[in-house]
């Protein structure tokens, strides 16, 4: 017997290539385990079940036919529900959208897994429009944790989260302006990668702040992950932030060894910015010195304080979303979480001039890491500062989202990704977070899988999978 949920996207690709499984067969099992298993995660809003295994069948037909597209044929995926994708509801996880909202076009990202012969499974539960959550005063509750569903995924990608880790999907897209791919990877034990900032297109996909979002894939592997960069990469016209840089392919270095590469540490995030929890800080220093084993030169780096980076992110991402906004504000507001209400109507009252000047900080800090990483090949420092917390610690939810060191890549927009390191005591994911110069994931994947196969976090299962 083939054990479906946890089959790797690369695994799954050698057996439908060797059509020792189908594509419907493959489909038709995860279904079968969202059904049997999602009542109590609510990782999905909405499961295309019917749609589903009808592309399901074509891949097949595809395959036995001879014509196959690459790995992602006929291997199912997900996608958060604020990308389109033809004829199925985009809501955003709000009453906002919750009628009516079904788009004729798929996301850009979308069209390319279409083109790669992927099966699109459903649309994930997201904090609303990829601010507000955890929230429950919300059309659908929030997603909740396979390693302990008393406890938070992490946002907004929380639904992605929660699939990858419960054996849902093999693969799924989130969104990230402040670390939303990176934050949910972190708390589910998954691999997160927010590329460079244009290396993924964002048409089709909702707006949080057009200066700052990113798409991004969500994994359980470094290598499967690298397989769906390599899909949903590339240059898109119609999208202003689209870069027409080459695109490589993001396999190609991933069996290289690290000997002699240069790794700086940015200590000072996780250490004396902010403190992190104890585990996860040795959980870092852990796998650091994993990488200085299989021979890497490491040296720490500094950077500015993590506050400096966080108030520009700030005051560039809430006046932009409170412009997307406006109107709905205006017209309907009583439509909207307090969560999202609340965060976004503070854009409305940040002045014009505090605007300019931190897009004048976020330029000087784009050099400053740049000037950094001359001596450097990739950086290594935290992505979230604490285990996953309680979800319904509201409290505790609050104090601990702000806990983290991944803005300061969507403010350079350089590649950075979300890496397991451990678990704690209670049995919750730790992470690490690498990060490289402007279209350097590769070097970043090569960190990452070499460190991948030095440890075996990847290959643990959360409870559910038994």
């Amino acid at each position: 017997m083939t054990d479906f949920a946890y089959l790797t996207i690369a695994e799954a690709a050698q057996r439908l290539y060797n059509r020792d499984i189908s594509p419907v067969e493959y489909t038709q099992a995860l279904l079968d385990r969202i059904a049997a298993h999602d009542g109590s995660l609510h990782s999905f809003l909405h499961v295309c079940g019917d749609h589903a295994l009808d592309s399901a069948k074509v891949a097949e037909a595809e395959i036995l036919a001879g014509e196959w597209r690459g790995p992602m044929h006929g291997v199912p995926y997900a996608l958060k529900d604020i990308i389109d994708a033809a004829g199925e509801p985009t809501t955003c996880h709000s009453k906002v959208m919750a009628r009516n909202s079904v788009p004729e076009t798929d996301a850009h990202v979308t069209a390319k897994f279409r083109e790669a012969g992927a099966v699109l499974v459903g649309k994930t539960a997201t904090h609303e429009f990829a601010i507000g959550g955890p929230s429950f005063d919300l059309p659908w509750p929030p997603a909740r944790n396979p390693w302990n569903p008393a406890h938070f995924t992490g946002g907004s990608s929380s639904g992605s989260g929660a699939a990858l880790a419960a054996g849902f999907v093999p693969a799924a897209l989130g969104t990230d302006t402040g670390g939303s791919v990176r934050n949910p990877a972190s708390l589910c034990g998954l691999v997160g990668m927010k590329a460079t900032y244009g290396r993924v297109s964002r048409r089709g996909v909702f707006p949080l702040s057009f200066t700052l979002d990113h798409v991004g894939p969500m994994t359980r592997t470094v290598e499967d992950n690298a397989i769906l960069l390599n899909v949903i990469a590339g240059h898109d016209a119609q999208d202003p932030g689209s870069s027409p840089a080459e695109k490589p392919n993001f396999t190609a270095r991933l069996d290289r060894d690290i000997k002699g590469m240069r790794i700086g540490v940015i200590r000072h995030f996780f250490e004396h910015d902010l403190e992190a929890d104890s585990e996860m800080a040795k959980s870092i220093n852990d796998a650091v010195e994993v990488l200085r084993g299989l021979g890497a030169e490491v040296s720490d780096m500094t950077l500015s304080p993590l506050d400096t980076y966080a108030a520009a992110n700030r005051v560039i991402l809430l006046p932009e979303a409170y412009a997307i906004h406006e109107k709905w504000f205006q017209e309907r507001p009583e439509d909207y979480g307090e969560l999202a209400r609340r965060r976004i109507m503070g854009g409305a009252f940040i002045r014009a001039a505090d605007y300019v000047n931190a897009t004048r900080v976020k330029a000087r800090l784009v050099q400053e890491y740049e000037e950094a990483m001359r001596g450097f090949d990739v950086a290594i420092t935290a992505s979230s500062m604490d285990p996953a917390c309680e979800i319904e610690n509201e409290e505790e939810a609050e104090r601990t989202y702000g806990r983290q060191a991944r803005t300061p890549f969507n403010l350079t927009g350089a590649p950075a990704m979300s890496v397991p390191t451990g678990f704690s005591k209670a049995g919750l994911p730790l992470s690490m977070q690498i990060a490289a110069k402007n279209f350097d994931e590769a070097l970043i994947y090569q960190v990452a899988h070499a460190y991948e196969k030095a440890t075996n976090w990847t290959e643990q299962r959360p409870p559910l999978a038994a």
